[in-house]
């Protein structure tokens, strides 16, 4: 299995302008958090499994780590899935559980009714680092990050660097700024990156290419017709006719 190349140039979005679709996904067009959720959770799920574990999650030790936010959301879902698909999956805070509120304490809530292993980022070290990983999946950090990341996040992100194994994270590496490609100190460094929607005009600057690494796009379920209100004012194809999760060059 593989994911196809998509070799046409894409529109990129600004932070702001991300933060205006997913306004208007909610608000205009009643498509809610919890739906773009499952839809980037399917897909980093499917992007992990084609991409780093050979086809096949059985098996597998996957770390999900994960923010309290709509990333870490995202990853919660994927974390499900891939333990569904058989894969050994141990999930990492950021903060206690009631630190996630609405849709993302929704996901937590599931994965730990499916008895997930679930830990804290201050107990991290937990986690032998001489144990076999086969991925890390970050989560920690979305494109509203505000400032250097500090605290257990920032915890969390050394200690993935640290691990010397493929790590997938989900729309943005957590630590980059989504509009200009700055990374903060410290900075997750991916071998790949999946972005929602539109790639963010960050990851494509030559200088976080470092961190970026390979840049794919999956699908949220953003109609065209959204990306041509207004306040975005772009006009976008049917990206995803043929794959829900394409490689960008």
């Amino acid at each position: 299995m593989s994911v196809p190349t998509y070799d046409v140039v894409v529109p990129a979005l600004s932070t702001a302008q991300m933060i205006e679709v997913d306004r208007l996904m909610i608000d205009d067009y009643g498509i809610e958090l919890i739906q773009m959720m499952e839809n980037a959770g399917r897909n980093l799920a499917h992007l992990a499994r084609v991409r780093f574990l050979e086809g096949n999650p059985r098996g597998k030790k996957v770390v999900v780590a994960a923010g309290t936010g709509g990333n870490g959301g995202g990853a919660l879902a994927c974390a499900r899935r891939l333990s569904n698909w058989g894969a050994d999956v141990w999930v990492v805070l950021t903060r206690p559980d009631h630190g996630f509120i609405r849709a993302p304490g929704q996901q937590l809530a599931i994965v730990r009714r499916i008895n997930l292993p679930v830990g804290q980022a201050d107990g991290i070290s937990a986690i032998d680092a001489s144990d076999r990983l086969d991925l890390i999946v970050d989560g920690i950090i979305g494109y509203n990050l505000m400032g250097a990341p500090r605290g257990n996040a920032a915890e969390l992100i050394r200690w993935v660097n640290r691990q010397g194994v493929p790590v997938l994270a989900l729309d943005t590496p957590s630590g980059l700024d989504t509009t200009s490609g700055a990374a903060a100190d410290p900075t997750v460094r991916a071998t790949a990156t999946m972005t929602l929607a539109l790639p963010k005009q960050g990851l494509q600057m030559s200088a976080a290419s470092e961190y970026v690494g390979e840049l794919y796009l999956a699908d949220i379920g953003v109609p065209p017709e959204l990306y041509a209100e207004s306040s975005i004012g772009l006009h976008i194809g049917a990206l995803f006719a043929e794959a829900d999760v394409v490689r960008l060059p």
